[in-house]
C-alpha cells in the first residue's frame, strides 16, 4: 500500500524517455522517434501518453517567453503499465510547413529553441513525468538559398527568435512567426540598422518577408534622428527555383528601400 501512495506522488511510478531517430528534420517533414515507457514499482493506469513539438516564443514587449505547441501527437491512453515493464512506442510527428529553423548546416541559430516534450499522464498521480529533447530543424533548400544570398551580400547573422503575432497581408498558419535578424552589409551600414527575414513555407513554395529598419537622418522636430523606420517587402520562392539569382533580386529591392525619399528618410 505504501508503494502505491509513493507512486501516486511520482516516487516509484512509471517514467518515460524519448529517443529521436532523426538527427535533423526540415519544415513539412516527418520527425521519427520512439518513447521508452518504464513501469514503476506497481501497476499503473496511463490516462494519456503523447509528444508535443514546442518552440520558445516571445509573448510581450517585456521580453517574457513561453514554450508554445507547434504540433501534438497522442500515442496511447487508458492502458495499464505493469510494474517493471519496458515498452517501446514508436512515433511520427509531421512538422507544419511554418516550423521555425533552428540550425543551418548543423550550426545552431542563436536565440532559437525547439524541442519535443514527452508527456505521461498517470491516473491519480500528483506529478506528471515529462521529458524534453532538443530538435534540430534545418532550412528547406529554398530557405537556405535565401539565407546564403544574404550572407553573400555581406549581411551578418545576429540572432533569431519567435514572435507571437500575425503578419499583415500574408497567409499565416501558426499564431507566431520566426524572425532571423541580420546586421547590415558594408554597402548598407550607413542606411540600415538591420534586416529581418521571415519564412512562411508552404507545400509548393516559401513566402519570404523582409523587414528593413532604415535609419532616420533628420527628426521632424529638428536635430538628428535616433529612431528607425521599418519597411516591409515580400516575395515567393518556389521550391524548384533555388537556382535563381536571389542575390541580384535581394540587392535590387534593398537599394530601392535605401534610396532617399525626402528629408526625413
Amino acid at each position: 500500500m505504501f508503494q502505491k501512495v509513493l507512486a501516486g506522488f511520482g516516487s516509484g511510478g512509471a517514467k518515460v524517455d524519448a529517443r529521436l531517430l532523426d538527427r535533423a528534420v526540415r519544415p513539412g517533414g516527418v520527425l521519427h522517434g520512439e518513447v521508452l515507457l518504464l513501469g514503476g514499482q506497481v501497476d499503473q493506469e496511463v490516462d494519456a501518453l503523447g509528444v508535443t513539438l514546442l518552440t520558445r516564443v516571445e509573448t510581450g514587449d517585456d521580453g517574457e517567453t513561453a514554450d508554445l505547441p507547434v504540433q501534438t501527437v497522442r500515442l496511447a491512453g487508458h492502458e495499464v503499465v505493469r510494474a517493471g515493464a519496458r515498452l517501446r512506442v514508436p512515433f511520427e510527428v509531421h512538422l507544419p510547413w511554418e516550423t521555425p529553423v533552428t540550425t543551418v548546416f548543423g550550426k545552431h541559430l542563436t536565440g532559437m529553441a525547439v524541442g519535443l516534450q514527452t508527456n505521461l499522464d498517470l491516473a491519480g498521480a500528483v506529478v506528471d513525468p515529462q521529458d524534453v529533447d532538443a530538435v534540430a530543424v534545418e532550412p528547406l533548400p529554398a530557405q537556405h538559398r535565401v539565407l546564403d544570398a544574404m550572407s553573400r551580400l555581406g549581411f551578418t547573422f545576429r540572432e533569431a527568435g519567435m514572435e507571437r503575432d500575425r503578419l499583415d497581408g500574408v497567409d499565416q498558419q501558426l499564431p507566431f512567426f520566426q524572425e532571423i535578424v541580420f546586421g547590415p552589409s558594408p554597402a548598407f551600414e550607413r542606411v540600415f540598422d538591420r534586416v529581418v527575414v521571415t519564412f512562411l513555407a508552404r507545400p509548393a513554395d516559401v513566402r519570404v518577408v523582409l523587414e528593413v529598419t532604415k535609419r532616420v537622418r533628420v527628426a521632424r522636430g529638428g536635430g538628428l534622428g535616433n529612431r528607425g523606420q521599418a519597411f516591409l517587402g515580400s516575395f515567393t520562392v518556389a521550391h524548384t527555383a533555388v537556382g535563381a539569382n536571389w542575390e541580384q533580386q535581394l540587392e535590387g529591392w534593398l537599394r530601392q528601400v535605401a534610396a532617399p525619399r525626402g528629408i526625413f528618410d
